[in-house]
């Protein structure tokens, strides 16, 4: 048998933390401070891009900008499988937090001393490589401090999820006001100080996680445990040599890369990767009736998430310009003119508003039979996305005609794409869990992370059609995202009935 290595916690570790182990607050600072780097960054990215050399920025058209945009975002979610593997397999879950919050900061410091977008574009990847390694293991680790499970881990999660949105509310407001006062790269200087104070908090506070997520080495009683460990140290190195030799190809110039054509070309492969795992799920992975009835509802959920993430991602990109370049976000009674990346605080702020009454309106319901389905949850997500861009085509109307449009108009499309999410993301992610058969739910949440993904490519995409120079099409381009959101909304509520009934007895 393996010895426990793990200590037993002693009395300076007898604290609590609003009632829980008092490494909750460990992790709680360290993810917030994550969020609070990602969205600070995150709001300053296109803006950044598109803004003239003479003023700092790389002066890029709005579609590359997008693109870049979309290809940083969507890399951010798929680089959390490849983490999970390197924590699991080879390091422990502390150290690959600890590594993810350095290459955070590096990343983001390359960003604000960078001279040339190849070095900038060099820190994106250095991001996306400690997001990677920093965001599904912190998550990790918060379970391990449960190990009985139930409630109580629930409602650990649910203080740890108040850390996201802390960070993601003042991230945006910190870096843009950063950006505003000290210049176009102050911003990200400051997302990259405040990581490197998550890091040395999570440091110097790690022996109050008693153990959990530590690395555990090999163990001599388990046949092979060293030579399968070296195996696997040796599949990570070619793995990251073939990776670093084609970045280094890139960088120099050898292997031209057109940004918007890449993120159509990784959209098509993801859409293929998804295809071809579900056909796989369907076909060969030896599933019951019940099992494959169940894995029709999470390829329609799939595609669902997809598309609601095509439109909300148009935050930082379409809708982060919109409020740059044609919202009046002057003030005068304070003399102050409000940055446009601060919109993207209004998320996290509406997140702490409204979550509470949703986790209450779906208890409320379900005790009266009344509870909507998981498709039907979904369609609704999806018609309150197509809402808040019919708003944006109010907008752009007014825009058409010659005026700037005030703040409200966006104030209104976040509230209504923040209510969405609600209705989708904590849905699809329990439903998820739910209906994959045990030995597939880690895949499944792998492909909840593809939808997320392919969502934010996509999202790029639309949004690099979007063009300043044609602000009358504006209106219409809007309402075509308007017609498809609510018409495949509809459509997923005319089917939410008879997908229910495949869910069988899944609540």
């Amino acid at each position: 048998m393996a010895s426990d290595r793990r200590q037993r916690p002693g009395p300076e570790l007898a604290a609590t933390f609003f009632g829980h182990p008092r490494g909750l607050a460990t992790l709680f600072l360290t993810e917030m401070w994550e969020r609070f780097t990602y969205y600070g960054m995150r709001a300053l990215l296109v803006l950044f891009l598109v803004t003239q050399v003479s003023s700092g920025g790389f002066g890029l058209d709005d579609k590359t900008a997008a693109a870049i945009y979309g290809l940083y975002t969507a890399s951010a979610y798929l680089a959390g499988l490849p983490g999970g593997w390197i924590a699991d397999r080879l390091i422990g879950a502390q150290r690959a937090v600890l590594a993810g919050g350095v290459a955070i900061s590096l990343g983001n410091t390359l960003l604000a001393l960078s001279t040339t977008p190849r070095g900038f574009y060099l820190g994106l990847v250095v991001i996306v490589l400690g997001i990677g390694l920093l965001k599904p293991n912190v998550s990790a680790i918060v379970a391990d401090l449960y190990p009985e499970g139930g409630a109580r881990l629930d409602s650990g999660f649910t203080i740890f999820y108040i850390g996201i949105n802390v960070g993601g509310f003042l991230g945006p407001l910190v870096t843009g006001a950063a950006q505003v006062l000290y210049g176009a790269r102050a911003g990200f200087a400051a997302a990259g100080l405040f990581m490197a104070v998550g890091v040395v908090q999570f440091l110097f506070n790690r022996r109050l996680l008693n153990g959990a997520g530590a690395y555990v080495p090999p163990d001599p009683f388990i046949a092979d445990s060293a030579a399968i460990r070296s195996r696997n140290w040796a599949r990570l190195w070619v793995v990251a040599g073939t990776a670093a030799l084609l970045l280094g190809a890139v960088t120099a110039g050898v292997i031209p890369v057109n940004a918007v054509a890449l993120a159509r070309v990784i959209t098509y492969v993801i859409v293929a990767m998804a295809v071809l795992y579900f056909l796989y799920y369907f076909f060969v992975a030896d599933l019951t009736a019940e099992e494959r009835r169940r894995g029709v509802v999470l390829a329609v959920l799939f595609v669902g998430c997809a598309l609601f993430f095509s439109g909300y991602e148009q935050a930082g990109s379409s809708l982060n310009l919109f409020a740059e370049r044609y919202t009046d976000r002057t003030l005068e009674w304070l003399h102050f003119v409000i940055p446009a990346s601060w919109f993207q605080s209004l998320n996290s702020l509406y997140i702490f508003i409204f979550a509470p009454f949703f986790a209450w309106a779906w208890i409320a319901l379900a005790a009266r039979n009344l509870n909507p389905s998981a498709p039907a949850k979904f369609a609704i997500a999806v018609m309150l996305m197509g809402s808040g861009f019919l708003v944006m085509a109010a907008a752009a109307t007014i825009v058409a005609a010659g005026s700037k449009v005030l703040p409200y108009w966006l104030i209104l499309t976040y509230m209504l794409h923040t209510l969405g999410e609600l209705c989708l993301s904590p849905v699809g992610l329990s439903y998820y869990t739910k209906l994959a058969p045990k030995r597939f739910v880690g895949q499944m949440m792998g492909m909840w992370f593809l939808a997320l993904s392919l969502g934010n490519l996509v999202a790029s995409l639309i949004a690099g059609e979007f063009d300043d120079k044609h602000v009358a099409a504006m209106p219409g381009q809007y309402m075509h995202i308007v017609y498809f959101l609510v018409g495949l909304g509809a459509v997923l509520l005319v089917l939410s009935r008879p997908v229910k009934k495949l869910m069988g007895n899944v609540e």
